[in-house]
């Protein structure tokens, strides 16, 4: 492992859930934290416990030159950025033909662009010290699908799609990048969080019918995770010597993952002979 002393981390989203967690779990062992939330008076407590340790920034992440500054001011305050953390984001639920214009556009915009946005200010930073590690807070919905999720998904898509061709590119420059792929916790995502199309009736029957199986894994004591204990694997990662691109947190995401991956490989294989008849 790697020295796990002093790191200056840099976390978006930092007034809840992961953030919040994160933020504590790295102050708590010495590091540093520059924190960024769009109410900063959420930490004010933690401003008081952890004093000169914490850099509380206000921040909306879809305001590309605010990420900018922010990052900017967080590597001027602290002398360097070692964890870049794109966290902020939120759950927009919704059938495809519930979804607004709106509603989508803003699901892109924060949770990918922000993270883009956010990713392409620290870069430079990054590649002048010559390290660094950039966590891009993915999901299970990242590499896989379900009902009235699917603007959520295509953001987190988009976000896997970018950074594994970003690890593509910094890799020598001593930059690494992880996606970090969580199942359910009990985070607001869902809650306070989340934003919700206006339902059409005629999709009533489906959201029932995902709302019970969502019952069923929680009877069966697949519920959701404890986002504090998530620290303890956030810190795991940060300080490995070679960190993973991709790394799931909970237990249930790695057999949702490989039935998903079995269903696409059977279908490709069984429809492979109309992929050849397409290369003439």
């Amino acid at each position: 492992m790697t020295d796990s002393s002093g790191k200056t981390w840099f976390i978006t989203g930092a007034s809840r859930g992961f953030g919040r967690e994160w933020t504590v779990a790295a102050l708590d062992r010495g590091d540093r934290v520059a924190a960024t939330a769009r109410d900063t008076s959420t930490l004010d407590d933690l401003v008081q416990q952890y004093g000169d340790a914490l850099l509380v920034l206000e921040l909306d992440v879809t305001d590309r030159a605010a990420d900018f500054a922010a990052v900017q001011r967080a590597h001027d305050h602290f002398g360097r950025l070692d964890v870049v953390v794109n966290n902020a984001g939120y759950g927009q639920f919704g059938m495809v033909e519930e979804l607004s214009e709106e509603e989508l556009r803003a699901q892109i915009e924060t949770n990918v662009f922000g993270a883009i946005w956010v990713t392409q200010a620290a870069l430079p930073l990054l590649r002048e010290q010559g390290s660094g590690h950039v966590l891009q807070v993915s999901s299970i919905g990242g590499i896989s699908a379900f009902p009235n999720l699917s603007a959520y998904h295509a953001s987190k898509w988009a976000l896997e799609g970018f950074s594994q061709a970003l690890a593509a590119e910094v890799g020598e420059f001593g930059i690494h990048v992880t996606l970090i792929e969580p199942g359910g916790f009990s985070t607001d995502w869902s809650g306070p969080s989340a934003k919700h199309a206006t339902p059409l009736p005629a999709y009533d029957a489906a959201r029932e019918r995902r709302a019970e199986q969502r019952r069923q894994q929680s009877s069966a004591g697949a519920g959701p995770g404890d986002p504090t204990a998530s620290a303890k694997a956030v810190l795991a990662v940060v300080d490995a010597d070679d960190p993973p691109l991709r790394v799931f947190f909970g237990a249930a995401p790695l057999g949702i993952a490989k039935a998903d991956y079995e269903g696409r490989l059977a279908g490709w294989e069984q429809w492979q002979h109309v992929a050849e008849l397409a290369q003439g």
